[in-house]
């Protein structure tokens, strides 16, 4: 496990670097990414060996707290900061809160001005959810020659721009398979088939949290029955203790303190006619 210096001057160690996914391009290493927004979830993540979790600039903390070692990518939103200026500031943040690099779904003058500063940027290309309207709906891009086209030419730009790998979400396997090929940046398949450099899924369908799965996702877990579990006998606790305070029988000997005979007839003198 390679050990760096973090953007605090911390010396970590790491289950990858940005050398090392940049250094993907010319091998059959497959990275696993998965997300997290808890200290528990990026815990798991390392614990199962995964290499990379993705959160919310937010989250940064939270996720560091579980884990020292996993690769954090901060994702920098479409809400709050809005100029250049504003964003980078984020992207310093994040690094600074334990982040080893940031995606931005945001216009190329963001991911050149984040360059600009050796910062480890990440591009979003294919469908990105928050623009699904510009899309007609939840879909895949680039099912035809002339979208696949626009769609690679973006590729090329956001490399021009300065990023050094993309997130790469329901693109046709075929076409991701054709741009994996040609591009320069290290990719990650979302929905897009195998051919890419790192393999990416939520924790939330993963783990069968989610209500509605996706098709590009594969259910491993059951979690949500769990939660359903921990629900229903949160409930029959609270009813069970409810009922035992209705009929009388909570609070019981061996639940209060208690007090010396002798001491309480002397306190009872105390009181006088109070």
């Amino acid at each position: 496990m390679p050990r760096i210096l973090d953007y605090n001057g911390q010396d970590v160690f790491r289950t990858v670097t940005v050398a090392e996914l940049v250094a993907l391009r010319h091998g059959d290493r497959k990275l696993a990414q998965v997300t997290a927004g808890t200290a528990a979830e990026a815990a798991a993540a390392e614990a199962a060996g995964v290499e990379m979790v993705v959160c919310m600039s937010e989250s940064v903390s939270a996720v560091r707290q579980g884990s020292s070692r996993v690769f954090v990518t901060a994702a920098i939103d479409f809400t709050g900061a809005v100029t250049l200026d504003e964003l980078l500031g984020v992207a310093l943040e994040s690094l600074s809160n334990g982040a080893d690099a940031v995606i931005t779904a945001r216009r190329l003058d963001v991911v050149r001005r984040l360059a600009d500063e050796e910062i480890p940027v990440m591009g979003h290309l294919g469908f990105v959810p928050k623009k699904s309207t510009l899309y007609g709906g939840i879909r895949a891009v680039g099912k035809t020659a002339d979208e696949a086209a626009t769609l690679w030419r973006k590729f090329q730009l956001l490399e021009d721009a300065g990023a050094f790998a993309v997130e790469c979400e329901l693109i046709p396997a075929k076409v991701m398979a054709e741009i994996n090929r040609r591009t320069g940046l290290t990719t990650i398949s979302l929905g897009s088939g195998p051919d890419a450099d790192v393999m990416f899924l939520f924790s939330s369908d993963i783990c069968g949290e989610s209500e509605r799965t996706p098709r590009h996702a594969r259910v491993y877990g059951d979690v949500a029955a769990l939660h359903r579990q921990i629900a229903d006998e949160r409930v029959r606790a609270l009813i069970s203790f409810r009922a035992d305070v209705a009929d009388g029988n909570f609070p019981d000997d061996t639940e209060v303190a208690q007090i010396d005979e002798a001491e309480l007839a002397r306190f009872v003198d105390l009181l006088g006619n109070d």
